[in-house]
């Protein structure tokens, strides 16, 4: 039985011929409803079509899933050893990275709650989180333990390597600027290594959050959250002449970057749009480590190198845990070094 991933008018859903296709996509029309972002619900709807795969190799109907199928399915995705390089040419399945199968977990986890609130199996089989278990009431008060939420964070079903985040050299983000064509594909690039932002908060940010008198842009980042990140000049020189010479004019859309050519121009740029441009120019420039994510953890990095306090930074970057933005600290060897150095002077004139 084949199952799939399609992006549908009212967003990604399953497809194919699974028992538990309907189940999974009122689960995906549950998620929007509760306004979880295109990009999460994206994220659920391949993690949920992997276990449909999963039980469709076994003949394992949803209803009659229990814990030792859960870790059986662990055990399918394989685990990636520390080190290994997903590059590799595998004669068997590659073997997914161990932060990708506890994401997996913790989606199906959800899926299979929304299930049992559903009534259509009597319990959950995915093991419970250490840290809390279940849903995550959205509303506060006596009664905020009723009615359906998000699901809580908590433990690992496989233990991950502490990754610090990569950071691009110079030399490869020059490359990968001069290679872009427009001024809209360089203020998008700029905004990431400028300002910190996701490419999803890159995608969605709106005219009016735009403050080029000074120099700032309004973001709504993850699970909501709303932050204002100052940025370079550099970014809204790019920025205004696209806006001048570019954008449409009179056009009403309410996000700044758009779609400049073909049957889709004027709306607004989309993840597929993104995914794409970066991957021309990767190829164009030579630059083949630029991606989104590094350019924003280039940000961080130089930010924390210079000695930013690390409130501000977590405030800048939009992270909601501490312990993400705790990482930049230990990312450049030059400012370690050099911290290291002035410690032995400090204590050789102790002496």
């Amino acid at each position: 039985m084949a199952v799939t991933v399609r992006v549908e008018q009212v967003g990604h859903r399953l497809a194919g011929d699974w028992a538990g296709t309907a189940d999974a996509n009122a689960f995906l029309d549950h998620l929007r409803a509760r306004s979880f972002s295109p990009a999460t619900v994206r994220a659920y709807a391949f993690d949920v079509a992997n276990f449909a795969r999963f039980l469709s190799e076994q003949g394992l109907p949803l209803a009659e899933v229990a814990p030792m199928d859960v870790f059986a399915w662990v055990d399918w995705q394989g685990v990636r050893a520390p080190g290994s390089s997903s590059r590799v040419v595998r004669l068997a399945r590659p073997g997914a990275a161990p932060a990708t199968i506890n994401r997996r977990v913790a989606a199906v986890r959800a899926f299979f709650e929304h299930l049992m609130i559903s009534g259509v199996v009597p319990a959950n089989p995915v093991p419970a989180p250490r840290r809390g278990q279940g849903l995550r009431p959205t509303a506060r008060g006596m009664l905020g333990h009723l009615g359906p939420g998000r699901a809580r964070g908590g433990g690992r079903l496989v233990r991950e390597q502490r990754r610090l985040p990569e950071s691009l050299e110079l030399a490869d983000v020059q490359a990968f600027l001069a290679s872009l064509a427009t001024h809209r594909d360089r203020a998008m690039v700029l905004a990431m290594l400028l300002g910190g932002l996701r490419s999803a908060e890159v995608r969605g940010l709106l005219l009016k959050d735009v403050d080029q008198g000074r120099r700032r842009v309004r973001v709504i980042g993850k699970g909501g959250r709303e932050r204002c990140v100052p940025v370079d000049a550099v970014f809204f020189a790019e920025l205004g002449a696209y806006l001048r010479h570019e954008r449409p004019p009179g056009l009403g859309t309410a996000e700044c970057f758009v779609v400049l050519r073909g049957p889709s121009a004027g709306s607004p740029v989309t993840e597929a749009g993104l995914r794409s441009l970066f991957r021309r120019h990767r190829a164009a420039s030579g630059a083949v480590r630029v991606r989104p994510h590094r350019l924003r953890h280039t940000y961080g990095t130089q930010l924390a190198a210079a000695g930013i306090d690390l409130l501000a930074l977590r405030e800048l970057m939009g992270h909601a845990s501490p312990e993400t933005t705790s990482l930049y600290v230990h990312l450049s060897t030059e400012h370690l070094a050099a911290e290291y150095a002035a410690a032995r002077v400090t204590l050789a004139g102790a002496r």
